[in-house]
């Protein structure tokens, strides 16, 4: 495996509105018990979808609009709260590749730069014009530049901000670790095999 770079994510759109989106309405603490992220996709938002009865509710995830839809677009601090990883896990499981938000809580945009999700900021005022612009075009276009921090859609390019250590990584490929591990596997024996307490490592695989 080689690590992948990112530069440019192309895709559809979709809105959630809102300030202060914390981890729990993202995914609710219950379903933290999971043994692997494998099913978080089915969890993302899943108490603002569906009531206790398991019938659909009012939500964009629930929209047929959006289905297929890969750019999030949020307001202010989303992500806010616990730092669970299973937040960004279940998005990027249903299909999130970027975010573009007025703002984002730290930790939870540092774990989404760490599956290669990027998040971007935009000032209210251009994310409530990309809002409006992504409800009523729901199949339109969306491009979020990594590389030269924009966001382009409708024939507009719009400059953006974002945490510039994760932009690195996300360019030069470094976000990806166990493709990095993968990579450098004959490296990791050959230094294993140097090691007294790990004498064996060198005959098992990475």
């Amino acid at each position: 495996m080689t690590p992948q770079r990112l530069t440019v994510i192309k895709g559809r759109g979709i809105v959630v509105r809102g300030n202060d989106i914390d981890t729990d309405r993202i995914v609710p603490a219950r379903y933290l018990r999971e043994i692997t992220f494998a099913r978080m996709g089915e969890y993302a938002f899943y108490d603002e979808r569906f009531d206790a009865q398991g019938r659909r509710k009012a939500h964009p995830f629930n929209a047929p609009r959006f289905q297929g839809a890969t750019i999030l677009i949020v307001n202010e601090n989303f992500g806010c709260g616990s730092s669970r990883e299973h937040a960004p896990q279940a998005l990027m499981r249903w299909g999130i590749r970027a975010m573009v938000g007025e703002s984002f809580a730290d930790i939870f945009s540092g774990n989404c730069g760490m599956l290669g999700m990027p998040n971007l900021l935009l000032p209210k005022p251009e994310i409530l014009r990309l809002m409006d612009f992504v409800e009523g075009n729901p199949e339109a276009e969306i491009e979020v530049d990594v590389e030269k921090r924009a966001v382009r859609y409708d024939g507009v390019e719009v400059p953006a901000q974002m945490n510039e250590s994760i932009r690195e990584a996300l360019l030069q490929g470094t976000w990806d670790m166990t493709s990095l591990m993968l990579e450098a596997k004959d490296k990791i024996r050959e230094v294993a095999s140097r090691l007294p307490y790990m004498k064996n490592f060198a005959e098992k695989s990475v």
